[in-house]
């Protein structure tokens, strides 16, 4: 859906969403002008759109014992298209790549990756790194702080 399709009352819904997505139709319909029936029918045609790709449990990392955040470039041998490819699967499939970036600059990849421990971290880069042949080099960094996380998208529009 593009954004041009999006009015102000979608962009209205969709911020309450991003904040909470359990808020009611009822809530946000009181909030925005709407019946609660009207604000269900836009939810589902977001969705069904693909405006909301997902709605998901967001967890704090060391309540759970992920105590550590890297944040890591990596060069890859060659930028073949199904050198590329490979390493974007690699990553999908990876549960500890939180966050994937093909990028311009001297890296090819930024990744954010989340572990327990160092140990952790040392068997991630093996399997991912060290065993891809395809890997030139990879330089990493580790978070001291979190100072802001999130995946909301500013919406301004509408």
């Amino acid at each position: 859906m593009p954004a041009a399709d999006l009015d102000k009352l979608d962009y209205e819904i969709l911020k309450r969403l991003q904040d909470d997505s359990r808020t009611i139709a009822e809530a946000i319909g009181a909030e925005v002008g709407l019946s609660a029936a009207a604000v269900q029918r836009r939810i589902k045609r977001l969705r069904h759109a693909g405006v909301i790709s997902r709605e998901v449990a967001v967890i704090d990392p060391a309540s759970v014992g992920v105590h550590m955040t890297f944040i890591v470039m990596v060069e890859m041998e060659r930028e073949r298209l199904e050198v590329l490819e490979a390493f974007r699967k690699q990553v999908l499939a990876d549960s500890a790549v939180q966050q994937c970036y093909y990028v311009t600059g001297s890296a090819d990849f930024i990744l954010v990756v989340q572990c327990r421990d160092m140990g952790e971290f040392e068997a991630f880069t093996r399997r991912m790194f060290f065993d891809n042949g395809e890997v030139r080099h990879f330089t990493t960094s580790v978070a001291m702080d979190r100072v802001k996380v999130g995946l909301t998208v500013p919406l301004n529009g509408g």
